[in-house]
């Protein structure tokens, strides 16, 4: 429908702008003749008016030609999602054409383009109950439907549809299909069960008849949409106040259902609580019973059990016994051997002690024996000894010279040195 519009409007606009051609080719070639006639000095003003004729008409003929061919273009093209259908006139064929273009040469072909996809049918006069047609119920009472038919042309049959039907298929063959079916459907019911329930029931019937009636052109029903129904206003009100009566009565037995229900709940729980007690007891005492025979069982093997324990932990005790004993024995012999290796020992401790000491002392005799041999041959040994002893610690000494002219530290000896004198005195005269 609208491409057959703008395909209008598209000629409407090329004819005005080839009226707006012609008219200035008609000023144009009036203003040549008035200068050609007007001013007589110009000798060539007849060959130009011929050439200007010429040109007119050849401009002329190109723009009709022009026009024609936008008119009746040559070529259609056939877009995606639809189907082109082309009769010949004379001979009344017909070939169908996808996805492309098409040559229709003008005079000879005819070309019908047609959708596959689905197109949607909703009856505007029909949708108000104070509108142009509106639909009646079994008690003559005016209605509105908000009706939308979803339909889609079957590609099997294009052939047929194309030679028979018109060019707005929905004015022409299913606002026909589907008028001629909802008034007399919608005319067998109660307001009451168009409004409420009878609404699925009316839509299947409208969908079956329409489809049957649709298939034998060639078009194929999707589904039948039945939406908002305009009611009369009175019947409205009471529709309203009826359908709240309903709604409470409804909610009434609702609840009462609800409420037997819920007591019917109750008792089952309680049986199935007094079922599961009653399990559960008799399932408290198979264990007890169970518990018992398996400890009386039990019993006869933790006896000679037990009694093996004990008989062990005796054996154990008397073995502990006996190895305390013998680690007892073991110690005291022990001690004792231990005892008597350290007599022994220190008995052989004494005896070298007492060797030791009977050694050294003949060894110091004989060193005293020797050294009193020594200073008794030499006397100036003792004052050789003395120097050597105090001369790690007196650096000076200071002593009187001794009167005789004997030894200077004869003074700092005192009567050991006089003995000494004495003893040197007597060796030497000897």
């Amino acid at each position: 429908m609208q491409a057959q519009i703008n395909l209008q409007l598209r000629r409407i606009i090329m004819l005005n702008r080839v009226k707006n051609i012609v008219h200035g080719i008609r000023n144009l070639f009036a203003l040549s003749a008035r200068k050609v006639f007007v001013v007589p000095t110009i000798s060539i003003a007849p060959r130009q008016c011929a050439f200007i004729g010429k040109t007119l008409i050849t401009v002329v003929l190109l723009g009709a030609l022009g026009y024609g061919i936008y008119q009746h273009p040559p070529f259609q093209s056939v877009p995606q999602g639809a189907v082109g259908v082309r009769i010949n006139q004379f001979t009344g064929s017909v070939s169908e054409w996808r996805n492309g273009n098409v040559w229709v040469i003008p005079g000879l072909y005819q070309m019908q383009v047609y959708s596959l996809r689905d197109q949607v049918y909703r009856p505007r006069e029909i949708q108000s109950a104070t509108g142009s047609a509106p639909l009646q119920s079994i008690e003559g009472l005016s209605f509105g439907v908000d009706l939308s038919v979803r339909y889609a042309l079957d590609p099997l049959k294009i052939t047929a549809l194309a030679k028979i039907s018109p060019d707005d298929i929905s004015k022409g063959l299913v606002e026909s299909a589907v008028q001629g079916v909802i008034y007399k459907v919608f005319a067998n019911y109660t307001m009451r069960e168009i409004f409420s329930v009878k609404r699925v029931e009316i839509q299947q019937l409208i969908e079956k008849e329409v489809s049957a009636s649709l298939a034998r052109d060639g078009i194929v029903l999707r589904h039948v949409q039945i939406g908002n129904i305009d009611l009369p206003a009175e019947y409205r009100r009471g529709m309203e106040s009826l359908l709240a009566e309903e709604l409470a009565t409804q909610k009434m037995r609702y609840t009462l259902e609800l409420k037997e229900k819920q007591v019917k709940q109750s008792a089952l729980e309680a049986e199935a609580e007094k079922a599961r007690r009653e399990t559960e007891a008799q399932a408290a005492a198979s264990e007890q019973v169970i518990a018992a025979k398996a400890q009386e069982e039990a019993m006869k093997h933790v006896l000679p059990f037990k009694e093996k324990q004990i008989q062990q932990r005796q054996l154990e005790a008397e073995a502990d016994k006996v190895a305390r004993i013998r680690g007892a024995e073991g110690s005291a012999q022990a001690r004792r051997i231990e005892a008597e290796g350290e007599a022994d020992a220190r008995q052989k401790l004494a005896d070298a002690e007492v060797y030791r000491a009977e050694h050294m002392g003949k060894t110091n005799a004989e060193q005293m024996e020797r050294e009193g041999a020594l200073v008794t041959k030499h006397p100036l040994l003792i004052q050789k000894t003395l120097a050597d002893k105090l001369s790690d610690k007196v650096q000076v000494i200071i002593a009187s010279p001794p009167a005789g002219g004997g030894f200077i530290g004869a003074n700092l000896l005192g009567a050991s040195a006089a003995s000494a004198a004495r003893s040197n005195e007597t060796v030497g005269a000897e």
